[in-house]
């Protein structure tokens, strides 16, 4: 007989956790979760409030809307279903065309292409990893219905250069600000300056509700089609804001795309420590990259003079080896993990190298759907810089509270690396 203990410990059932936990322990004091998220969590059990738009609810996304300036917010279960309404609130559809850049999680495209619209993919700036305005107007067609500018990693994009090629082609902009939660362009928290703005409160995000997304704009147009395709049956009315919908009401579209309750009261709680986590992420990035310029072989990543990173889902440096007498990077990672630092290649791969991209699929079957028929698909090479740069990143461990010593010691040990050079053949 199965003992129950062996699947509490997932040795014959595959387990997956996928929250925060400090990704090099003995530098770093910082827990996630603590006893504050577990008793508001353990008081709204006891009030019964497990579903739909509670009290707790309420309070987070009018706190989001404060935080952001936005007139609108709303909580779905994930950022991917906060996308898919996103996108469904822009008007996305069968036979459109959404520019989002190569690098980034699939998720931000895919419930694009669950709506019907075809990827473009479009190049990054190789300095600061993030979607480049000038790729993006060489890829805009008739089709196109949408621009993602991702924040990627907690940087931020070149928001000036893409609301200006959205106002002289009429595309609405999207933000995905799943890794930048408080990151700002010109003052202004990410998410508020495009038309819509999406975040992920997944378990890893510096906001977590463990599965949770966000999705905020100043529009009533597309806050309103958001509501129809994701909050069925939540109290009919407290949503509309204009009576255009209000004949579907409460039912909207009948899609339920809603967050659970519990986890919004754990965001709802992260969310008070968002400041001071983001300090003390800045103050460890800036201390490492300042000691980055002594050593050519890593360089950090740039950020665009308006830009205030936030978030800081990922600490990249892009690697040089013709500094360290040609090493590949994969070699330099195995170099920097055995002298002890936690680093690792992209965590990212481009989109346009898997499978489904790169070759089609008939998503909707009977040859339907945007990946088929006359779909392009992409080969390595149609990104040459962003696969370059791509290739020669190394990703640090990203310290939240950091131990005393532990900025000395990473750029030590990033240093040692470096002096080593090329291996002896």
């Amino acid at each position: 007989m199965e003992d129950p203990q062996d699947r509490r410990e997932g040795s014959r059932v595959p387990v997956f956790v996928q929250t925060a936990f400090p990704e090099q322990p003995e530098l770093d004091n910082w827990r996630q979760m603590t006893e504050e998220e577990a008793r508001l969590v353990y008081e709204m059990t006891l009030r019964n409030e497990l579903s739909g738009g509670t009290p707790v609810v309420r309070e987070f996304e009018a706190r989001w809307r404060e935080w952001t300036g936005l007139k609108y917010a709303m909580t779905l279960m994930n950022g991917s279903s906060a996308l898919y309404a996103a996108y469904f609130g822009l008007g996305v559809g069968p036979g459109d065309e959404v520019i989002c850049p190569t690098y980034t999680w699939i998720c931000t495209i895919a419930p694009a292409v669950m709506l019907g619209a075809r990827p473009v993919f479009a190049e990054s700036d190789p300095e600061t990893l993030q979607l480049d305005p000038e790729d993006v107007r060489r890829r805009i067609t008739p089709r196109t219905s949408a621009i993602v500018a991702v924040h990627l990693w907690g940087n931020v994009c070149d928001m000036d250069a893409l609301m200006e090629v959205s106002r002289e082609t009429g595309i609405p902009v999207l933000e995905d600000c799943s890794h930048a939660h408080g990151a700002k362009w010109d003052g202004k928290i990410v998410g508020s300056v495009g038309h819509v703005g999406v975040w992920s409160l997944q378990g890893s995000k510096a906001v977590s509700a463990g599965e949770g997304g966000v999705l905020a704009t100043n529009d009533a147009e597309i806050f309103e089609r958001a509501c129809l395709v994701s909050q069925v049956n939540r109290i009919g009315g407290l949503d509309l804001q204009t009576q255009r919908y209000a004949e579907l009401q409460p039912l909207g579209l009948g899609m339920k795309l809603r967050a659970h309750p519990l986890g919004i009261g754990i965001a709802l709680v992260q969310l008070g420590k968002l400041e001071e986590l983001n300090r003390r992420r800045r103050q460890y990035v800036e201390a490492v990259e300042a000691g980055l310029r002594e050593i050519p072989a890593f360089r950090p990543v740039r950020v665009y003079p308006k830009a205030e990173r936030g978030g800081f889902y990922a600490f990249p440096v892009i690697y040089d080896p013709s500094e360290v007498g040609g090493l590949p990077t994969l070699e330099m990672v195995a170099r920097l993990r055995q002298l002890g630092l936690n680093v690792s290649s992209s965590p990212y791969g481009l989109l346009h190298r898997l499978k489904i991209f790169a070759e089609g699929f008939d998503v909707f079957t009977r040859n339907r759907g945007p990946l088929c028929g006359d779909y392009p698909g992409y080969l390595e090479g149609d990104f040459p810089v962003t696969e370059d740069v791509h290739r020669r990143l190394i990703f640090l461990p990203m310290l939240s509270d950091p131990v005393p010593g532990a900025v000395d010691k990473i750029v030590g040990i990033l240093r040692a690396a470096a002096d080593l050079g090329s291996p002896h053949p």
